[in-house]
């Protein structure tokens, strides 16, 4: 490996390829609990040309490379492989363009996806996807996972917003793909495979996002209930009534008082369930979608409604949703948070699976997640020194998927699958699917070097 890092010092700058373990400590894990790894180098490329000859060294000297943004991911899709090489990406942060006239916008796949968001903003425009690591996380992570977030559920999730990518090949092809056409059906849709495939088929150099105009009024709303059911019946009882609100959040019983505890923003912590509402759009629509949604979240005895009267108190009111991951890692030594998506219809199926499940295993389990999508965060508390839980909590895990694979479910929603649902996805595709992705995964990258095992083997 020695000889291949004097390459790489060649390629780009020496300053630029860290090799001492305390540098490297830092890139050797993400945010999945568990698993970690250190790398043989970290290098911080300037220019796609300097990405294009690190990718052909790799092949030429059959040595791995892993992509990496902020490390945020929660499937271990940024952890290190034996004897591998990091390429990191977070210094490419430029919003590049902001086309008013075409509701577009070129940026680099480093850029934070808070910061972009404020930035269309002030122009009068709205990125809609909002992942819960906002703050931190970076637009190319956010392609390369597929990201979701709160308002998934009106606004759908990244693909729904990737117009084109510049990207290099694993053989360090520099390829782009798509543009500002709002229609274009020429060809297979690549931009799609590459959205999604967790750094395994290129790395990102230039990301084009699509734009909408700013809703022009918003209304948040938190509502308190007893009992999970009743929360469960109100999020299908706004569904059914032809309502689309942006947000539709749930937090348990257990992430109430941990959020509470953590937050202090006056939850109730005898609540059984919570759920946080917002609509948007046209301020008429806006009114009458709250109305109808406050008498349904009544007619399910809601036994408080908060309504926001103005911006800062429904970032206030957010903050329940936005808090419960910091608050249920506080808990214990250990957080998994994991990500279990079913059909609406069945999702209070799915809540009452996991708390059972919790139950029989003896775990100490938050679950929260996007109610709207069907799509939940249960979050086990524990402590990875401890063999004997650990062993419970797979074995919790294990029962969960299969369940919410027999719901007519997914193994994730927008985490990805990564290194650490790999055994799951072989359950939940068929034989052909599974084909016919090793297939293309082999086709782009024969001699396995871009991220390798993730995914699958």
């Amino acid at each position: 490996m020695k000889n291949a890092i004097d390459e790489l010092k060649k390629i780009i700058t020496p300053e630029k390829v860290l090799t001492s373990r305390e540098d490297m400590l830092s890139y050797a894990y993400d945010g999945t609990p568990l698993l970690q790894q250190l790398p043989e180098a970290v290098v911080i490329p300037e220019t796609a040309e300097q990405i294009s000859a690190i990718l052909r060294l790799a092949n030429r000297e059959g040595f791995p490379v892993v992509p990496r943004g902020s490390g945020t991911g929660l499937s271990g899709g940024a952890i290190p492989v034996r004897g591998s090489v990091v390429i990191l990406m977070s210094d490419w942060n430029r919003i590049l363009e902001i086309d008013k006239a075409n509701l577009t916008a070129w940026v680099q796949p480093g850029v934070r996806t808070q910061d972009f968001q404020r930035a269309v903003q002030e122009q009068g425009l709205f990125y809609p996807p909002d992942p819960g690591s906002q703050a931190i996380c970076t637009i190319g992570g956010n392609v390369a996972e597929n990201a979701g977030g709160l308002r998934g559920l009106k606004y759908g999730v990244t693909r729904d917003y990737v117009m084109g990518v510049e990207m290099v090949l694993p053989d360090g092809t520099v390829m782009m793909n798509g543009g500002k056409n709002v229609k274009n059906v020429a060809g297979y849709n690549l931009r799609d495979l590459i959205v999604g495939s967790e750094g395994t088929l290129g790395i990102f150099t230039r990301v084009l996002l699509k734009l909408i105009p700013k809703p022009a009024a918003s209304k948040t709303m938190l509502a308190l209930f007893d009992s999970l059911e009743q929360a469960a019946q109100s999020v299908s009882d706004i569904i059914a009534a032809h309502i689309i609100p942006c947000t539709m959040e749930f937090l348990d019983a257990t992430t109430i008082r941990c959020v509470e505890d953590f937050a202090h923003i006056g939850l109730p912590t005898d609540a059984g369930a919570l759920l946080l509402l917002e609509s948007d759009g046209h301020p008429g629509q806006v009114a009458d979608e709250s109305a109808k949604m406050e008498e349904i979240l009544k007619r399910n005895k809601a036994t408080e409604i908060k309504v926001a009267r103005n911006d800062a108190e429904a970032d206030r009111l957010k903050t329940a949703r936005r808090a419960a991951f910091s608050a249920l890692a506080r808990i214990r030594p250990t957080t998994i948070l994991e990500d279990a998506t079913v059909p609406r219809s069945e999702l209070a199926r799915l809540v009452n699976t996991v708390t059972g499940l919790a139950a029989k295993y003896n775990l100490m389990v938050g679950n929260f997640g996007h109610a709207g999508d069907g799509n939940m965060h249960p979050t086990v508390l524990t402590d990875e020194r401890d063999k004997d839980e650990m062993e419970r909590v797979e074995l919790f895990f294990d029962e969960l998927y299969e369940e919410t694979l027999r719901l007519g479910g997914t193994i994730t929603g927008e985490h990805g699958v990564g290194l650490a649902k790999k055994k799951y996805l072989e359950k939940m595709m068929s034989r052909p699917e599974m084909q016919v992705m090793r297939s293309i995964k082999k086709a782009l990258d024969p001699n396995n070097i871009l991220n390798p095992g993730k995914i699958f083997s």
